[in-house]
């Protein structure tokens, strides 16, 4: 696969990722941005080949595609931020609940 269609792919699943975000659906999410990730490997490997230069034409398409993904993250993050802020604390107040717990024994049943 050319680095172009590979960014072409990348760029379908960070709009999946922004359908993803905005439904709440974390395990899909984090399906997709495994996906992401592969993808990125893949051009990071095709980088290291020897390819021939983008053209005009292709070298503004996948600026284009860049920016877009970057566009997405921005979105995505504003629907992940809030969510991971709240299992934060839920996580830190649980953590500092059996703290307490160990610390002072369980008082009650």
């Amino acid at each position: 696969m050319s680095s172009l269609a590979l960014y072409e792919s990348m760029s379908t699943v960070s709009a999946a990722m922004i359908d993803a975000a905005r439904a709440n659906d974390w395990d899909r999410l984090v399906t997709l941005e495994r996906e992401m990730a592969a993808l990125r490997d893949e051009i990071m490997r095709a980088a290291g080949a020897s390819q021939e230069p983008l053209g005009a034409a292709e070298a503004a398409r996948k600026a284009e595609l860049i920016a877009a993904m970057l566009e997405n993250d921005v979105e995505i993050r504003q629907h992940v931020d809030p969510w991971l802020a709240s299992v934060r604390k839920l996580l830190s107040g649980a953590a500092r609940d059996r703290a307490v717990r160990t610390a002072y024994g369980a008082f009650g049943p």
